[in-house]
């Protein structure tokens, strides 16, 4: 059976994301010979916290009332229903004062899907794209399947010998170096990071979107850990999108109100990118899902009213900070390997001083804790794991218990 060339080419290289999940599978873990109730990972890129109590409620409305539930099941327009894109546009700007209005507002499957139709509404097959190093594992795969002969840079902005990201000079010089050399068409990455959890400095972020305005290039900055940055809120969670025509903004549920498997994503941008948005998403879902529009409109819209959605989204924040500060402080105890302070989201990379595939693996055999391979996010983690406190948010002794396992081992 032939295949498509793309496709044979691809499944030569499958996603990182993809590996990570299976191999914190049950089933790997049983192969492996480990019993999985006592299997400690610091692998998964989900959140552990529970959803809003008040978004289930609105859900069993929904489910509960035959009309509404009849109403569920039809088309909502592609862009997504006005309402649902009218509340998330004053969800920004109750919460970070984004001048953002409906028209600004795209709603699809999932950050996932509007990052790929990004990609095919914004550049051509032969277009340079613009990746850090280290970034989200996923972008790259994107990339090569929305558009195959695309060319893919790297921006280094981790300094591997003092395990600290650059200074935002530096890693303004930097990018202004490769631009000028590349020419990039997309300058794309996340902040807070995934794997990192750094926030990038404001200067550096201006000095990006200077130049990609001024070079007719877009910067697309993804949102999915933007409720959950634990100091200063930097000034470009701010941005306009009708003051910065070239700047794109890509939002989720999937962390904040853990809707992992809930898919809903969405996208603040000006109004000329949604329109073409429109097109592209014709052609990849239709429309996005409208029962999960429902609930979470109704849910925003009463929670900005009555000021509970704010008090969940710091009781969820200050979770992740506090399972932050436990990570790094067990580290600090148990392992004596560098690591980053996390600045928001889900993780920490430490260093492991040897090839980070061969130290998972062994670890993972004789502890029965887990890891996951830096490589995946980029060449400078080859000696690298990243750590998810994530799914330990709400177990956060078992975050200690793990590393003290490792630790153990690794002094035999």
């Amino acid at each position: 059976m032939q295949l498509s060339n793309l496709i044979e080419e691809m499944m030569q290289t499958p996603s990182p994301i993809r590996q990570i999940m299976k191999m914190a599978s049950k089933k790997n873990i049983i192969n492996m010979g480990l019993n999985p109730d006592e299997v400690i990972s610091y692998g998964g890129g989900w959140v552990g916290h529970h959803s809003p109590e008040s978004l289930r409620k609105k859900y069993m409305e929904i489910a509960g009332d035959g009309q509404k539930f009849y109403h569920a099941g039809g088309y909502s327009p592609t862009l997504g229903f006005d309402d649902a894109r009218r509340i998330l546009a004053n969800f920004e700007k109750k919460l970070f004062n984004v001048n953002a209005k409906e028209e600004n507002v795209i709603i699809g499957q999932s950050s996932t899907q509007l990052t790929y139709d990004l990609f095919i509404t914004l550049a051509n097959d032969n277009d340079t794209i613009l990746l850090f190093d280290p970034t989200y594992a996923n972008y790259p795969g994107q990339i090569k399947m929305a558009l195959k002969n695309a060319k893919i840079i790297r921006l280094k902005v981790l300094d591997e010998e003092i395990w600290q990201y650059e200074s935002a000079d530096t890693l303004s010089e930097k990018f202004k170096e490769i631009y000028e050399k590349e020419k990039p068409k997309i300058v794309l990455f996340p902040s807070p990071d995934n794997p990192s959890s750094q926030i990038f400095p404001e200067e550096f972020v201006e000095t990006i979107s200077d130049v990609c305005y001024d070079n007719d290039s877009f910067m697309i900055l993804d949102y999915a850990y933007k409720t959950q940055v634990f100091g200063k809120i930097p000034a470009y969670f701010s941005w306009n999108p009708e003051d910065k025509p070239h700047f794109i903004g890509v939002y989720s549920n999937s962390k904040w109100g853990r809707g992992l498997g809930r898919r809903l994503g969405w996208v603040i941008a000006n109004v000329e990118i949604i329109n073409a948005m429109e097109r592209a998403q014709q052609c990849s879902i239709l429309c996005p899902d409208s029962l999960h529009q429902m609930a979470l409109t109704e849910y925003i819209e009463s929670g900005l009213k009555d000021g509970s959605i704010k008090k969940y989204l710091d009781e969820v924040r200050n979770a992740y900070k506090n399972a932050a500060e436990v990570t790094v402080n067990a580290i600090e105890e148990y392992m004596d390997m560098p690591c980053l302070e996390p600045q928001g989201g889900l993780y920490t990379l430490m260093k492991v001083m040897e090839d980070g595939n061969e130290f998972v693996k062994r670890v993972l055999k004789n502890t029965g804790v887990l890891f996951i391979p830096g490589e995946g996010f980029g060449d400078s983690l080859k000696q690298a794991v990243r750590i998810s406190y994530g799914p330990l948010v709400e177990n956060i002794h078992v975050i200690k218990e793990g590393f003290k396992r490792v630790a153990e081992y690794l002094k035999k």
